[in-house]
């Protein structure tokens, strides 16, 4: 754990604000947002008044990456594990390459690194010891989490089905169950009030999200599995699977393995993200860290090559997921196209001083009366962060939460449209022209690379019915 926050705490700095982190520190204080619960933007937020470097940011991303470490190999424990299968779990983990990912980034997920695996350990618990007392701690962690995002229900439904399939379905007839339960929703009012009171927002998002990417996530999410972890790890996780079914002391959990399925059922369904599995990839990892230690006790050549492939998984993650590629040798690395995080922290002083110079030359009585509109959250949260110092306003947006906080004033005449959205919506002005268009000193090719930065003029309706038609979730 020491080592990992070590890690995570010297590369936090790196590349610059990742787009997500941009957009969080955006978002306006609210109970809740079209896209997301309060939770995460709340702690974008709180770290702003500490300092406006991303370090400040990325504080509670590490120390959710760094307690999951604890969560994970206790559930080793939980199994029977001693010393060196608590080991082989903390030290292979901890380096993994989704612990490191969600660890250098503040993400949505970053705190689904602790919650996912803590309601598993609390559930095992409850089966294992055969103490019921420890469902209201699950149902605790699940209303915890809703403020986060509500994708836990995922594994509790997985989880419920697990059990109901497999058994011990006795387990679920307590009264503690339906305490948990009751827990669960009373911790989740206010955010279950909040979703109702603004017609299910969440759910409009999730549509939106599984129309964009269903089809990639569908097919690359089979492949995807292998790399959650890192290769070298994949023997460990499908040790753990088997061993899950196999061994009669762990006959209270074997719903785990049929819940995984069930998992990847529903992260193929739903076709929202490649790394919804992760959560309970790593319970089973965690349990195949049991019989992996007692395997390489038993053979001290096998034991050096794991853990050289250990080490060498933990290497390759950490080029990865951390910036340890220079800037300038980026682009001619593998990492960006491995690497989405890593390409989405590139460039935004670039592209923030380009759009400052495109807005410069609005002639000063125009300027009164212009805008600047952004494509995506990425690039408002960037002028928002970066462009006051360049005398830019604040930017409107149409990309989700941030259509509903604010839109351009009725006396706007000009608009300043950054992004690939202007090919969409120059139609609604009666003039309008490229200036520039996007590029980054350091030829990382990302989102907004070579996208352009337009001036349009004499809008031809109202702003009240053209903003509709800049709205967009993705």
């Amino acid at each position: 754990m020491a080592a990992l926050a070590a890690v995570l705490t010297v590369f936090s700095t790196g590349y610059g604000f990742e787009r997500d982190e941009l957009y969080f520190r955006a978002l306006p204080p609210a109970w809740g947002y079209v896209d997301t619960p309060p939770l995460t933007p709340f702690l974008a937020r709180l770290a702003a008044h500490i300092s406006d470097s991303p370090w400040a940011i990325r504080v509670p991303a590490t120390l959710f990456a760094v307690v999951s470490v604890l969560v994970v190999t206790l559930i080793t424990r939980e199994l029977g594990g001693r010393r060196g299968a608590q080991g082989l779990c903390a030290w292979s983990y901890a380096f993994a390459a989704t612990p490191l990912l969600m660890g250098h980034v503040l993400l949505t997920s970053s705190l689904d690194l602790v919650v996912w695996p803590l309601l598993c350990l609390f559930v095992m618990r409850a089966l294992l010891r055969s103490d019921p007392r420890w469902w209201p701690a699950a149902g605790a962690v699940v209303g915890i989490s809703t403020y986060n995002k509500f994708l836990i229900t995922l594994l509790v439904v997985a989880l419920t089905l697990g059990i109901l399939i497999t058994g011990p379905r006795r387990a679920l007839a307590t009264r503690w169950l339906l305490l948990a339960v009751a827990v669960a929703v009373v911790i989740a009012l206010p955010n279950l009030v909040y979703q109702a009171s603004h017609s299910w927002p969440q759910a409009t998002m999730s549509r939106a999200l599984s129309h964009d990417n269903a089809g990639t996530v569908r097919i690359l999410m089979w492949p995807y599995l292998f790399l959650l972890l890192g290769p070298p790890l994949v023997p460990v996780w499908i040790s753990g699977l088997v061993a899950l079914r196999r061994r009669p002391a762990w006959r209270a959990v074997r719903f785990l393995p049929t819940a995984f399925v069930i998992l990847l059922l529903e992260t193929f369904a739903g076709g929202g993200q490649l790394y919804y599995p992760v959560g309970l990839l790593v319970v089973v990892f965690a349990a195949g860290c049991v019989p992996t230690a007692d395997f390489l006790a038993r053979s001290t050549a096998w034991r050096r090559t794991a853990w050289a492939a250990f080490c060498l998984n933990g290497a390759v993650s950490s080029v990865i997921a951390l910036p340890l590629v220079p800037l300038s040798m980026l682009h001619n690395s593998p990492v960006p196209s491995i690497n989405q995080l890593a390409k989405d922290q590139v460039g935004w002083p670039d592209y923030v001083a380009q759009t400052a110079a495109v807005y410069a030359t609005i002639p000063a009585g125009e300027a009164a009366h212009s805008v600047i509109i952004t494509s995506n959250y990425g690039e408002a949260g960037a002028i928002k962060t970066l462009g006051g110092a360049l005398g830019l306003p604040a930017p409107y947006s149409g990309h989700d939460q941030l259509y509903f906080d604010r839109r351009p004033p009725q006396d706007t005449t000009t608009a300043v449209i950054v992004g690939g959205q202007y090919t969409k919506v120059a139609k609604y002005f009666a003039d309008c022209s490229v200036v520039t268009r996007l590029h980054n000193r350091y030829q990382v090719d990302n989102e907004e690379r070579n996208k352009p930065v337009a001036i349009c003029r004499k809008p031809v309706a109202d702003w009240v019915t053209l903003w509709p038609s800049f709205q967009h979730y993705d």
